[in-house]
């Protein structure tokens, strides 16, 4: 298995992964990110959740909150989150992360990554109602993160830092040979919002 780390100082357009997708990452893409980490913080109604894992029920280690368009439903490992109302930053956010991906986007998970013991273990966000090839952006602030992908096939293995303020746009057929995870950390690290827009599909 061949690793490649990818660290960046600025912005870059260059596609992360070798082959079997798209993932480019925006370093600097969101404007004013400790005021909107700070109200972001207060103003979403962070919740914690339990998902149903390898036949029963565990807690999900972070907090998460779901907003859409028209009451859309979330739906994922036994849970169904009744949709939010948007703020005023989330749309402001939003607006971003569509220009960047050159998509649109009707639906966004909050995650709250308390500390390094939060995360969210391998996964593709392949729902059927995200359609095929789905465009994911992944906004970041707050504490870097590391963020992995490995390919399902050949196992290789791509690890990225998420600065503060960035946005990783994921595209192409990324969600169908790619999984993705935010791994535990023993480091002392502080919080970090991450913020997914998606195009959900009635």
């Amino acid at each position: 298995m061949t690793v490649q780390d990818a660290l960046f100082a600025e912005s870059t357009t260059a596609n992360l992964l070798p082959y079997d997708g798209s993932a480019v990452l925006h370093a600097s893409a969101v404007p004013d990110g400790d005021s909107l980490f700070e109200r972001l913080g207060s103003e979403i109604p962070w919740a914690e959740h339990q998902v149903f894992v390898f036949g029963r029920w565990v807690q999900q280690p972070r907090l998460t909150a779901w907003f859409g368009d028209s009451n859309l439903p979330y739906q994922y490992s036994g849970n169904s989150l009744p949709a939010h109302h948007w703020t005023p930053d989330l749309l402001s956010i939003r607006v971003i992360c569509e220009q960047l991906a050159g998509s649109t986007f009707n639906s966004a998970l909050a995650n709250l990554y308390r500390n390094g013991s939060d995360s969210i273990a391998w996964h593709a966000d392949n729902e059927p109602e995200l359609g095929t090839d789905p465009v994911i952006a992944s906004v970041n602030l707050g504490q870097e993160r590391r963020f992995d992908l490995r390919h399902r096939d050949t196992g290789e293995t791509v690890k990225v830092p998420l600065p503060h303020g960035s946005v990783l746009v994921m595209s192409g057929p990324t969600q169908h040979h790619w999984l993705h995870q935010v791994a535990k950390s023993s480091k002392p690290l502080a919080p970090r919002i991450n913020l997914t827009f998606r195009m959900i599909h009635a």
